[in-house]
Protein backbone atom coordinates (compact mmCIF):
# COMPACT_ATOMS: atom_id res chain seq x y z
CA UNK A 1 0.00 0.00 0.00
CA UNK A 2 1.61 3.58 -1.10
CA UNK A 3 0.54 6.41 0.11
CA UNK A 4 -0.59 9.58 -2.07
CA UNK A 5 -0.85 13.22 -2.11
CA UNK A 6 -4.20 14.13 -4.58
CA UNK A 7 -6.43 17.29 -4.62
CA UNK A 8 -8.77 16.12 -2.46
CA UNK A 9 -6.33 15.43 0.24
CA UNK A 10 -4.35 11.87 0.61
CA UNK A 11 -5.91 8.41 -0.52
CA UNK A 12 -3.78 5.04 -0.49
CA UNK A 13 -3.01 3.58 -3.12
CA UNK A 14 -2.68 -0.22 -4.08
CA UNK A 15 0.11 -1.47 -5.99
CA UNK A 16 -0.43 -4.92 -7.92
CA UNK A 17 1.86 -7.30 -9.24
CA UNK A 18 1.45 -10.53 -10.96
CA UNK A 19 3.21 -13.00 -12.80
CA UNK A 20 2.10 -13.22 -16.49
CA UNK A 21 4.60 -15.65 -17.97
CA UNK A 22 7.70 -17.56 -17.21
CA UNK A 23 10.52 -18.74 -19.46
CA UNK A 24 14.07 -18.46 -20.04
CA UNK A 25 14.90 -14.78 -21.09
CA UNK A 26 10.68 -13.60 -20.65
CA UNK A 27 11.96 -11.04 -18.22
CA UNK A 28 9.98 -7.53 -19.06
CA UNK A 29 7.61 -5.33 -17.11
CA UNK A 30 4.08 -4.06 -18.03
CA UNK A 31 2.47 -1.14 -16.41
CA UNK A 32 -1.38 -0.46 -16.24
CA UNK A 33 -3.59 1.80 -14.00
CA UNK A 34 -4.00 5.32 -16.29
CA UNK A 35 0.03 6.39 -14.74
CA UNK A 36 1.37 8.91 -16.26
CA UNK A 37 4.94 9.98 -17.55
CA UNK A 38 6.79 9.89 -14.31
CA UNK A 39 4.88 7.13 -12.73
CA UNK A 40 5.94 5.01 -15.79
CA UNK A 41 9.30 5.75 -15.20
CA UNK A 42 9.22 4.77 -11.43
CA UNK A 43 8.18 1.45 -12.26
CA UNK A 44 11.10 0.69 -14.48
CA UNK A 45 13.30 1.99 -11.86
CA UNK A 46 11.77 -0.06 -8.71
CA UNK A 47 12.35 -3.10 -11.60
CA UNK A 48 15.52 -2.45 -12.48
CA UNK A 49 16.23 -1.78 -8.44
CA UNK A 50 14.10 -5.10 -7.08
CA UNK A 51 16.16 -7.37 -9.78
CA UNK A 52 19.93 -6.11 -8.35
CA UNK A 53 18.14 -6.52 -4.86
CA UNK A 54 17.11 -9.90 -5.52
CA UNK A 55 19.82 -11.10 -6.34
CA UNK A 56 21.95 -9.89 -3.90
CA UNK A 57 19.63 -11.65 -1.10
CA UNK A 58 18.94 -14.74 -3.39
CA UNK A 59 22.01 -15.21 -5.90
CA UNK A 60 20.18 -18.32 -7.49
CA UNK A 61 16.87 -16.79 -8.01
CA UNK A 62 16.56 -15.99 -11.28
CA UNK A 63 12.59 -14.87 -11.33
CA UNK A 64 13.19 -11.38 -12.95
CA UNK A 65 15.59 -12.37 -15.74
CA UNK A 66 12.82 -15.22 -16.81
CA UNK A 67 9.14 -13.49 -15.81
CA UNK A 68 7.34 -11.12 -17.53
CA UNK A 69 5.58 -9.55 -14.87
CA UNK A 70 2.00 -7.31 -14.90
CA UNK A 71 1.84 -4.46 -12.81
CA UNK A 72 -1.67 -2.31 -12.07
CA UNK A 73 -2.29 0.36 -10.17
CA UNK A 74 -6.21 0.17 -9.61
CA UNK A 75 -9.00 2.83 -9.36
CA UNK A 76 -7.74 3.09 -13.81
CA UNK A 77 -10.42 5.92 -14.29
CA UNK A 78 -8.16 7.93 -12.06
CA UNK A 79 -4.82 9.83 -13.55
CA UNK A 80 -1.99 8.99 -11.05
CA UNK A 81 1.62 10.54 -11.63
CA UNK A 82 4.40 11.46 -9.09
CA UNK A 83 7.67 9.72 -8.06
CA UNK A 84 6.34 8.65 -4.63
CA UNK A 85 5.20 5.02 -5.37
CA UNK A 86 8.81 3.78 -6.37
CA UNK A 87 9.00 2.32 -2.84
CA UNK A 88 5.55 0.49 -2.79
CA UNK A 89 6.24 -0.78 -6.78
CA UNK A 90 9.66 -2.33 -5.59
CA UNK A 91 7.94 -3.98 -2.60
CA UNK A 92 5.42 -5.19 -4.60
CA UNK A 93 7.73 -6.78 -7.04
CA UNK A 94 10.25 -8.22 -4.43
CA UNK A 95 7.02 -9.56 -2.54
CA UNK A 96 5.79 -11.58 -5.76
CA UNK A 97 9.23 -12.87 -6.21
CA UNK A 98 10.12 -14.08 -3.35
CA UNK A 99 7.05 -14.86 -2.29
CA UNK A 100 7.29 -13.14 1.03
CA UNK A 101 3.79 -11.32 2.10
CA UNK A 102 3.87 -7.67 3.15
CA UNK A 103 2.72 -6.69 6.43
CA UNK A 104 -0.88 -5.80 6.56
CA UNK A 105 -1.04 -2.27 8.18
CA UNK A 106 1.51 -1.05 6.56
CA UNK A 107 1.66 1.74 4.07
CA UNK A 108 4.80 3.69 2.66
CA UNK A 109 5.97 6.59 0.32
CA UNK A 110 9.03 7.87 -1.19
CA UNK A 111 10.74 8.14 -4.66
CA UNK A 112 13.19 5.67 -5.28
CA UNK A 113 16.66 6.01 -6.96
CA UNK A 114 18.20 3.84 -9.42
CA UNK A 115 21.02 3.41 -5.81
CA UNK A 116 18.61 2.67 -4.22
CA UNK A 117 18.35 5.35 -2.05
CA UNK A 118 14.94 6.86 -0.73
CA UNK A 119 14.21 10.30 -1.92
CA UNK A 120 11.46 13.53 -0.37
CA UNK A 121 8.27 13.24 -1.09
CA UNK A 122 5.38 15.84 -0.30
CA UNK A 123 2.00 16.05 1.32
CA UNK A 124 2.78 14.41 4.69
CA UNK A 125 -0.27 15.83 6.72
CA UNK A 126 -2.57 14.48 3.50
CA UNK A 127 -0.23 10.99 3.52
CA UNK A 128 -0.85 10.39 7.39
CA UNK A 129 -4.46 11.26 7.72
CA UNK A 130 -4.98 8.73 4.37
CA UNK A 131 -3.06 6.49 6.14
CA UNK A 132 -4.89 6.65 9.08
CA UNK A 133 -8.38 6.40 7.63
CA UNK A 134 -7.29 2.78 6.35
CA UNK A 135 -6.23 1.52 9.95
CA UNK A 136 -2.69 1.42 8.74
CA UNK A 137 -0.69 0.80 12.13
CA UNK A 138 3.16 1.69 10.33
CA UNK A 139 4.10 3.93 8.00
CA UNK A 140 7.28 4.45 6.65
CA UNK A 141 8.53 7.99 5.13
CA UNK A 142 11.89 9.12 3.60
CA UNK A 143 14.28 10.24 6.13
CA UNK A 144 14.52 13.68 4.79
CA UNK A 145 10.45 14.45 5.68
CA UNK A 146 11.17 13.24 9.32
CA UNK A 147 10.77 17.27 10.28
CA UNK A 148 7.51 17.32 8.00
CA UNK A 149 6.11 14.29 10.08
CA UNK A 150 7.31 15.85 13.58
CA UNK A 151 5.51 19.04 12.81
CA UNK A 152 1.62 17.52 12.52
CA UNK A 153 -0.43 17.95 15.44
CA UNK A 154 -0.15 15.00 18.16
CA UNK A 155 -3.90 13.78 17.33
CA UNK A 156 -2.76 13.22 13.77
CA UNK A 157 0.41 11.34 14.61
CA UNK A 158 -1.06 9.29 18.18
CA UNK A 159 -0.76 5.68 17.69
CA UNK A 160 1.40 5.48 14.73
CA UNK A 161 4.58 2.91 14.09
CA UNK A 162 6.36 5.50 11.95
CA UNK A 163 10.03 4.64 10.30
CA UNK A 164 12.28 6.80 8.26
CA UNK A 165 14.64 5.79 5.79
CA UNK A 166 17.34 6.63 3.00
CA UNK A 167 17.83 3.51 1.68
CA UNK A 168 15.20 0.71 0.15
CA UNK A 169 17.35 -2.23 2.16
CA UNK A 170 15.42 -0.38 5.05
CA UNK A 171 11.90 -0.51 4.02
CA UNK A 172 13.16 -4.29 2.88
CA UNK A 173 13.61 -5.12 6.03
CA UNK A 174 10.32 -3.53 7.54
CA UNK A 175 8.28 -4.83 5.05
CA UNK A 176 9.08 -8.02 4.09
CA UNK A 177 11.64 -8.96 6.89
CA UNK A 178 12.75 -12.13 7.51
CA UNK A 179 9.49 -13.92 8.28
CA UNK A 180 8.79 -15.47 4.45
CA UNK A 181 5.03 -16.56 5.86
CA UNK A 182 4.19 -13.19 7.37
CA UNK A 183 0.60 -13.64 9.15
CA UNK A 184 -0.19 -9.81 10.58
Amino acid sequence: MGLAWTAMGGSTLYIETILVEQGEGKGALHVTGQLGDVMKESAQIAHTVARTILLEKEPDNQFFANSKLHLHVPAGATPKDGPSAGCTMITSMLSLAMKRSVKKDLAMTGELTLTGKILPIGGVKEKTIAARRSEVKTIIFPSANRRDFDELAPNVKEGLDVHFVDDYNQIFNIALGEDPKRED
